[in-house]
């Protein structure tokens, strides 16, 4: 790749003393500038002879961020360079514009503005997509509108959007009007971001304390005498409209590009027993199932999921 190519990079970095992160490879802190909103991001160095490989773009969760890859990344930078994207909204990148919602299909649309901008002449003009959770839903969202443009996608407990029957449209649009008329309330204030991160150890995909403690600060911002998030608060607000199964479907359908799906033991999907018909949809799919929750990535023992990317990217 030449410049152009290359994200505008600033200091180099460890994110501020978490221990996961302290002894991962060192990165870079990158920013992506587009037509509309400015995205942020890392980059990890790859060795001079892997410089013109195919890049290795890594897409987060919802409202996880790029340092979600933190343990990950590095094992792949001999593959090719590595960049991993805080999704609009998320992490350092920039905020949507009051009055509008953070919808699936924009998040799309910014990586194919960020791959048309940024990465249009890697050798064969296509990139490899990583992505975990809503960044696997957007990677195959992504190469199935723009499959010239992606050499191998992987997802991690991910396959395909969440969706909705039609005959929940309207109440679902009602929903998500409501609560945009009704906005988030107020922002609440931590004392330290170590108390941040042990509130986000809970929920819908628990983190172990040391996994919230190295994804938290990046999505927190000082105020006043604490810290407040940094990620949007809009990001909970109910999406306005949801694709039907039978889209999602025809989505998956459209991927011709090589998928690894890693299904995760104990992830959100490893309790739903209705994923036979997305399997099959996708014509060049490889399964590898490993230990873990949802986050298996970065929390507990990640080299089963360093494994598994690492043999299907090298075994074309």
């Amino acid at each position: 790749m030449n410049d152009m190519a290359m994200p505008m990079e600033t200091l180099e970095g460890r994110a501020g003393g978490n221990p996961a992160v302290e002894t991962a490879q060192s990165f870079r802190e990158s920013e992506w500038k587009l037509r509309h909103i400015t995205l942020a991001g890392l980059s990890w160095p790859t060795a001079p002879d892997k410089q013109e490989n195919t890049p290795i773009i890594m897409l987060h969760g919802w409202l996880d961020n790029s340092l979600t890859f933190v343990k990950l990344s590095p094992e792949l930078t001999n593959l090719g360079p590595v960049y991993a994207l805080d999704f609009a909204g998320h992490g350092q990148s920039g905020h949507r514009p009051e009055g509008q919602s953070y919808l699936l299909m924009d998040y799309v649309a910014d990586l194919a503005e960020l791959v048309e901008r940024y990465f249009q002449e890697t050798p064969d003009g296509r990139v490899n997509l990583v992505g975990h959770s809503l960044g696997g839903i957007v990677g195959a969202l992504y190469a199935a509108a723009f499959p010239e443009r992606v050499r191998n996608l992987v997802m991690i407990d991910s396959l395909g959007a969440l969706s909705r029957p039609a005959g929940e449209t309207i109440p679902q649009l009602r929903k998500a009007i409501k609560k945009r008329i009704a906005g988030s309330g107020r922002q609440v204030v931590y004392p330290d971001v170590a108390t941040a991160a042990k509130a986000r150890e809970g929920g819908l995909s628990p983190l172990s304390p040391e996994t919230a403690l190295t994804l938290i600060p990046r999505n927190m911002k000082p105020e006043g005498d604490g810290y407040v998030w940094q990620t949007d608060s809009r990001l909970r607000h109910p999406s306005p409209l949801m694709m039907t199964e039978e889209q999602v479907l025809a989505s998956l359908e459209a991927i011709d590009t090589r998928v690894l799906f890693i299904r995760a033991d104990q992830g959100l999907l490893s309790y739903r027993k209705d994923l036979d018909q997305r399997v099959e949809a996708i014509a060049n799919l490889q399964i590898v199932n490993v230990p873990g929750g949802h986050h298996c990535h970065l929390d507990g023992e990640t080299g089963p999921v360093v494994t598994a990317i690492r043999q299907f990217l090298e075994n074309e």
